[in-house]
């Protein structure tokens, strides 16, 4: 009883992060590419291992910023820290957007991402500044793709795996670095099959939850293959309108090296009471 609670407890809170603020994602899309000399390969299965290119890469840091309008108004939420992909560990620093009268600032919020599980800091009703709110990613209907208010970064490259359509673009470059543009279609489901164990879980609840399990998708790889820039644009439904809502994510991944210390709350610091939905 007491566990099904924390589950239920954890996926309302983390669903008003979206719902209550409208979240979504904003990125600009690629342009402009100039023709390539040929040697791009297989799409489909370049971007299916995207994500272990990332492994090897180590770690990075990473911004992100998910929008959604709904209502006639357009909001963004983002995020910005460091990821390790070998632990699938990270931290991010997520800042919720304005009320909608301007009026009221909300603190950041610091998110921590680990396999299956969220850690948020500064969020939720009644909770003491020094606790930290723990919900488990495969118990909210969409996999935490969409609700934290952020993609974790590798669950982003996770879903490439699920790879069923893709076209090369053409050669651009992204904040400085030559890259070559992919558009696409990933599936969840097959997504799910292909993923890390600590992600699987995830992949497979979005899969399941999402108003489709097709995913379209925009990516930016560098010339060592690692994911610089990826787009999604889901199709969530929040449980407070019959239709479902566009929401767009944009991940950014630079700084590849950079040094990660992400250390996860002790128990004790791990929020136990009742949360106020906002």
């Amino acid at each position: 009883m007491a566990q099904r609670w924390r589950r239920r407890r954890g996926a309302v809170v983390v669903a008003g992060l979206v719902a209550g603020v409208c979240a979504g994602a904003c990125g600009c899309s690629g342009g402009g590419a100039d023709a390539d000399d040929g040697r791009a390969g297989d799409p489909v299965a370049l971007l299916r291992g995207a994500a272990d290119t990332l492994v090897r890469a180590g770690t990075s840091k990473a911004r992100t910023s998910m929008e959604m309008a709904t209502g006639g108004t357009r909001v963004t939420i983002r995020g910005q820290g460091v990821y390790d992909y070998r632990r699938q560990l990270g931290e991010l620093k997520v800042l919720l957007p304005q009320d909608p009268a301007g009026t009221s600032e909300h603190r950041p919020i610091t998110e921590l991402l680990a396999p299956g599980a969220l850690f948020m800091k500064n969020r939720g009703a009644g909770v003491p500044a020094d606790k930290w709110v723990r919900v488990e990613t495969a118990t909210l209907s969409d996999g935490n793709l969409v609700t934290g208010g952020v993609t974790d970064p590798f669950a982003a490259a996770e879903v490439l795996r699920g790879t069923r359509t893709a076209t090369y673009v053409g050669r651009t470059e992204l904040a400085g670095t030559a890259v070559r543009h992919y558009r696409g279609t990933a599936d969840l489901t097959t997504a799910a099959q292909g993923a890390s164990e600590g992600g699987r879980g995830s992949l497979r609840a979005a899969a399941q939850g999402f108003a489709t399990a097709r995913v379209p998708f925009d990516v930016y790889l560098d010339d060592e293959g690692r994911i610089r820039k990826v787009r999604h644009r889901f199709s969530f439904v929040n449980g407070r309108q019959e239709e479902a809502v566009a929401v767009a994510s944009t991940t950014l991944l630079y700084d590849f090296g950079a040094p990660v210390d992400v250390r996860l709350p002790a128990s004790g610091d791990i929020y136990a009471g009742r949360i106020a939905e906002d």
